[in-house]
């Protein structure tokens, strides 16, 4: 789609939304692609850390609200929707690849859906967050305010919800929706996942089923899966490599494998 491109480049694939002219809001048709790319990225070899931005001034101001009338006009449109919503942001979260928010300016609503389910969230100084649905009377989902009490606490996690505010960057930051401030927030971001990229996929891939496993409540977290993780990690040849490179006391060369 026109309105999400991709760029690859040495390992790092940067998904940005591409409707600059609204802030880039994103609509029905979005979604579904977003977890459609996701999906993909995951399953390819090559790429071994993800950058999510937006085009222009904005990272998303979040759903595209014209289109509501059509398409959640009603409960059962309402909850069609937030099953494609919830698939994007459970394939974000689900990649064993480490996903970096690079955020700018607004970060609202369904923007903010997005950058909660990244693992890690880098702003400039510019960035607003918040979750406008109070003002809007819509209940936000439950993963999403899993992963807002996870990341914010619970006090925090009411005030936002409640209020429906926009909080500036250091607010934000000092809330626990931003992990990092930058001048550059794109370059630290690409910077970052270059670093996680060296390290052993196996490694990321269980560490981050896990953790979101750990973190999303009980019955989230298959101890089974879990376990077969991390017996693939110890009869992979990346764990041969990683001792070999260890010994030798130089930088690994980690596949995947």
């Amino acid at each position: 789609m026109e309105a999400i491109k991709i760029d690859r480049c040495d390992g790092i694939a940067r998904v940005t939304l591409n409707r600059p002219s609204v802030k880039n809001a994103v609509t029905l048709a979005m979604w579904g692609e977003l977890s459609r790319i996701f999906s993909r990225l995951a399953d390819d070899r090559d790429v071994r850390a993800i950058v999510l931005a937006g085009e222009g001034n904005n990272f998303s101001v979040g759903a595209d609200v014209s289109e509501f009338g059509e398409i959640r006009g009603n409960k059962r449109q309402s909850a069609d929707y937030e099953v494609v919503v919830d698939a994007c942001s459970d394939a974000i979260a689900a990649s064993g690849k480490p996903v970096v928010a690079a955020i700018s300016g607004y970060c609202l609503g369904g923007g903010c859906h997005l950058a909660l389910a990244c693992d890690f969230r880098f702003g400039d100084r510019t960035a607003t967050i918040g979750i406008p649905s109070a003002k809007l009377s819509i209940v936000y989902g439950v993963r999403s305010v899993q992963r807002l009490l996870g990341l914010s606490g619970i006090a925090n996690a009411k005030r936002i919800l409640y209020s429906g505010d926009r909080y500036p960057a250091e607010q934000a930051m000092s809330m626990g929706l931003i992990d990092e401030m930058h001048d550059d927030v794109a370059l630290a971001a690409e910077q970052f996942s270059r670093r996680l990229a060296r390290n052993a996929p196996l490694s990321i891939v269980g560490a981050k089923y896990m953790l979101n496993g750990l973190s999303m409540g009980t019955g989230t977290l298959d101890l089974a899966v879990a376990q077969q993780l991390i017996d693939a990690a110890s009869d992979s040849e990346d764990f041969k490599e990683g001792r070999r490179a260890f010994a030798e006391k130089r930088q690994p060369r980690f596949r995947g494998e």
